[in-house]
């Protein structure tokens, strides 16, 4: 089942308990019957939808025609040219949460009319590999639908154009929509090249928010009449009561840690001017309610689903924030309902009267925060007036006292930024401000920022290749360094705060304010580890089993090694069991090993903990007699180990 959502279907049986009526979700396997997913009733009337008996045989044959709709967000191209996926990928997309949430209330409202199925997919590439011949043929066989690239932003516009071009030679219906699309036409005077490529190869592009509008498009592509371009931009929608993002859990459990996205609004009353939401989003703020908030809560932990991020560019400057949290509070002081929360918001939120405290309490483990810069010039140069350094000790503490984990994003290269420069201001946050984890980025000229437009405007050179827009790439010409010495102090400045003495105060700092450790999780950026292992059993006739297998670790830091396994089992006779093994084992030490100290139970390794190893061997004989069974073995072990624990 190649594009089926992983859940437990059932077709034309007959079952006494109810199911949620979701023909969005069938896979490949069950075209021509009703589709249907089993949940009890109560997380049916918890997620919103429509509740019935299950189809007995025969009964609930589809209608006359059906309309696929694929959503995928792609991914991007590496350095060397190669897709980029993951097995547990990050957060997933919210603009495929809310396609996909918009897409089941089309269905629901059977927008195609009442013959008319809509079969519904969504798939995200950076955990999941697409075969668009594949996505092709199911379009086909159903004799129309329409594959919708959603959320693309700039770094993903070649990889989408890629993915589009593959459909469009099979003369599928394709529209790209997401920040490259919006924000260029939103910023820029003539068609960005990018976007005139696609619109070239018979793509539909989609500039704005779907809410409201998704029918629209459903009802042209469903009469082979995609308009070349649906522009949205100056009719923002409300988003009170708006159809809710969502995913099914099968796809959020393909991301690390089975986090969900939600945005309780969108839009920002800043003017930064690298930034892109300002001006695809816009400037006025829309929200969704506290009811709304809830319904998408319930839905989620319905099916399972527990951790949340919202999205919002500043959940601080969301006027419905208290609603928010209050009711949060509520579902988990008073209801005992389990979840929590990854933020994002300004350096001035600590001076909003309880939205620390209540942030903590309705369950936000995360906070991520644009420090941006420490230098007041390159702030105001940026138009980020709102960053005040004086308040940045302040409200990182604050957070600390909270016992959040703090997340900040620093921004090099502004006009001013120089090696030494950017390495005396990391060197003054270690020293002044609590910050737990910090990510640094490369200042970049987005598409359908003020940045971009401006240094278009003005000629200055700008890479071309918008697949290295991702903030880790060094894409413009700078006032002080030449490109090789603004990479180089890239890397230096995670060489800088990542040291290993500030490492070990990260991790004290959070055991003392109650954050675990675990949770925050710094390596170094080179560092990698990499582990495979093969097992197999064979069986020497009727009497005889032998079972063999291997491990190889590659670390990094201590190199390649393989730890092999073996044991023979022996039946002599009726009852009797004869078992030889051997096996070994290599651990490489984790950074909670080597910095962690707890004073009770665990002293810090440091940096010299060698990694641990062992071997064993072991013999023993069993024989049963009736229910009891003599056990006679022996065994030796040895090896060497970390010295880091007391007990």
């Amino acid at each position: 089942m190649p594009f089926g959502d992983g859940y437990k279907y059932v077709y034309g049986k007959s079952f006494k308990n109810f199911a949620i009526n979701v023909p969005a979700m069938a896979s490949e396997a069950t075209r021509g019957s009703t589709r249907l997913f089993e949940t009890p009733l109560s997380q049916a009337s918890a997620a919103g939808y429509t509740a019935q008996r299950q189809c007995l045989p025969g009964e609930g044959v589809l209608g006359d025609r059906r309309f696929v709709v694929e959503l995928i967000k792609p991914s991007h191209y590496d350095d060397d040219g190669y897709v980029i996926q993951w097995i547990r990928s990050a957060i997933p997309s919210n603009s495929l949460a809310c396609l996909y949430g918009l897409a089941l209330e089309c269905a629901q409202q059977k927008v195609l009319g009442e013959t008319t199925e809509l079969e519904i997919h969504a798939i995200d590439e950076t955990n999941t590999r697409i075969r668009p011949t594949r996505i092709a043929s199911l379009i086909d066989e159903a004799g129309s639908g329409m594959v919708m690239l959603v959320g693309v932003q700039s770094n993903q516009f070649p990889r989408a154009l890629d993915l589009a071009r593959q459909l469009r030679e099979r003369e599928i219906q394709v529209a790209i929509g997401g920040f490259h699309v919006s924000g260029t036409i939103a910023m820029l005077s003539e068609r960005d090249p990018y976007a005139r490529r696609a619109e070239e190869m018979g793509v539909s592009l989609f500039a704005g928010e779907a809410e409201g509008r998704l029918d629209e498009v459903l009802r042209d592509a469903a009469t082979q009449q995609l308009k070349p371009l649906y522009n949205f931009m100056n009719d923002l929608p409300n988003l009170e009561g708006a159809a809710m993002p969502f995913l099914p859990s099968e796809k959020i459990l393909k991301t690390a840690g089975a986090n969900t996205s939600l945005d309780a609004g969108r839009g920002c009353p800043y003017q930064c001017s690298f930034c892109t939401i300002i001006n695809v989003q816009g400037r006025k703020s829309r929200y969704r309610s506290a009811d709304d908030c809830e319904k998408i809560v319930r839905a989620n932990v319905a099916q399972g689903i527990h951790r949340f991020f919202i999205t919002d560019d500043n959940f601080a400057r969301n006027k419905n924030w208290e609603a928010i949290l209050d009711r949060m509070i509520h579902l988990r002081e008073e209801e005992g309902l389990q979840f929590n929360f990854i933020i994002q918001v300004d350096t001035l939120c600590h001076r909003l009267t309880n939205f620390i405290e209540k942030c903590a309490r309705a369950g936000v483990k995360r906070v991520f925060i644009g420090l941006e810069n420490i230098n007041p010039d390159s702030l105001l140069g940026a138009k980020k007036q709102q960053n005040k350094i004086t308040e940045y000790r302040k409200m990182l503490l604050a957070w600390k006292k909270a016992k959040v984990l703090t997340y900040c994003g620093y921004i090099l290269g502004f006009p001013n930024d120089t090696r030494e420069s950017i390495i005396h201001d990391i060197r003054v946050i270690q020293k002044e401000l609590p910050v737990d984890l910090l990510e640094f980025f490369y200042l970049t000229p987005l598409p359908g920022s003020e940045d971009h437009r401006n240094l278009l405007q003005r000629g200055t050179w700008m890479d071309a290749d918008i697949n290295k827009y991702d903030l880790n790439h060094a894409v413009t010409t700078h006032a002080q360094m030449s490109i090789e010495e603004w990479q180089r102090a890239y890397q230096a400045a995670w060489e800088t705060y990542y040291t290993d003495e500030h490492i070990q105060t990260v991790l004290k700092r959070a055991t003392a304010t109650g954050v675990s450790p675990g949770k925050i999780g710094v390596y170094s950026p080179t560092e990698k580890a990499l582990a495979a292992y093969v097992q197999q059993t064979f069986w020497l006739g009727h009497v005889a089993a032998l079972n063999g297998g291997a491990r190889v670790d590659v670390d990094d830091r201590f190199g390649s090694h393989l730890s092999p396994r073996a044991a023979l089992s022996i039946l002599p006779w009726r009852g009797g069991t004869l078992k030889a093994m051997y096996s070994s084992a290599f651990r490489a030490p984790t950074a909670f090993d080597i910095y962690y100290h707890d004073p009770t139970s665990q002293v810090a390794g440091g940096k010299g903990l060698k990694p641990e190893s062992v071997r064993s061997v072991e013999a023993s004989f069993e024989q049963r007699f009736g229910a009891k069974t003599l056990q006679l073995a022996c065994s030796a072990r040895g090896g060497t180990t970390c010295s880091c624990c007391k007990t």
